[in-house]
């Protein structure tokens, strides 16, 4: 599924050329009259060019014909690397309307590579794939909160096909599955994640709002917990189950309340059950969800006493 563009991408050999000091006024300078065009300055003997310049290509492939990309060996146009002040290799440079508007020198990770181009898109008044990108995730996200799961799903894992470490997308999936209730599938896309992706706060809150589901599923009546910790308010036990089964029934900040009155009374408990669940919870909501931010407050208040 294209979700970028109804036309499919451009062809590579319209995307990425070799060029010379003699054509560089036609490939780069005019050319990126019409679109942006981004400069790879390599040399042959340059290690990290070897590294840089595939990157580079594949992240102009995926912009879809947004950005175009020109090869220049500096060995043989080294009039030009003089001109350009070119000091050392790789250097990158983006033209746009005729004029270097960007640039970097060194290798750089493919996620700000990634960067640079949505950037150089973005400048020149054009969308970025990653702003599309961003886009569909909205959409799909708009969709699991109406309760259309099996949608949802669909695309992310559509918005995966064209980046497979969008970290968004990739909670979002494993979110889609818990919502169906399909728990073991949730697990296994959330082990099958890229390694460059595993620790991005989509995937840890994925991963806490998967452990969240589990509990839900062996969690016990409300009322008869509700009861037990009345009758004695010191039955650890009852109340952090009772914080359990009120976060299954949907009572977030209830559950939070409980932990709290559990950390409160005993914060050593089960080797700090309480304190451990209440970050299990936070990681599940947003960072800026009212039940963090305050119940983080009050726990560090008690912590710090």
């Amino acid at each position: 599924m294209d979700i970028l563009s109804g036309n499919g991408a451009a062809p590579a050999a319209d995307l990425i050329k070799d060029s010379t000091e003699a054509a560089f006024m036609a490939d780069v300078v005019e050319a990126s009259k019409e679109v942006p065009i981004i400069v790879d300055f390599w040399a042959p003997w340059c290690g990290p060019c070897k590294t840089l310049g595939p990157q580079l290509e594949e992240a102009v492939k995926a912009a879809g014909g947004a950005v175009k990309m020109v090869k220049v060996n500096v060995d043989e146009a080294q009039m030009l690397a003089g001109q350009l002040q070119i000091q050392s290799i790789p250097t990158v440079y983006a033209f746009f309307q005729g004029q270097p508007v960007d640039g970097f020198q060194g290798a750089l990770p493919a996620s700000e590579i990634k960067a640079f181009i949505d950037r150089v898109i973005e400048a020149a008044g054009g969308e970025s794939p990653g702003g599309q990108l961003d886009e569909a995730v909205a959409a799909a996200e708009e969709m699991l909160a109406e309760g259309a799961a099996v949608d949802a799903a669909q695309t992310f894992a559509a918005i995966l096909g064209e980046d497979p470490n969008h970290a968004a997308a990739y909670g979002g999936l494993v979110r889609a599955h818990i919502v169906a209730g399909d728990l073991d599938q949730a697990e296994a896309v959330l082990n099958g994640a890229p390694a460059e992706i595993s620790h991005a706060p989509e995937l840890e809150a994925a991963h806490a709002q998967l452990e969240l589901a589990r509990q839900a599923a062996d969690a016990g009546p409300v009322a008869e917990l509700q009861a037990a910790v009345e009758a004695d308010p010191n039955n650890h036990q009852a109340r952090f189950d009772l914080a359990k089964a009120l976060h299954a029934q949907g009572d977030v900040e209830q559950a939070v309340d409980q932990l709290l009155e559990l950390f409160r009374r005993d914060r050593d408990w089960n080797d700090g059950a309480a304190k451990t669940q209440l970050f299990t919870v936070f990681e599940a909501l947003k960072p800026n969800d009212p039940i963090v931010l305050n119940g983080r407050r009050k726990l560090s208040s008690m912590i710090f006493a």
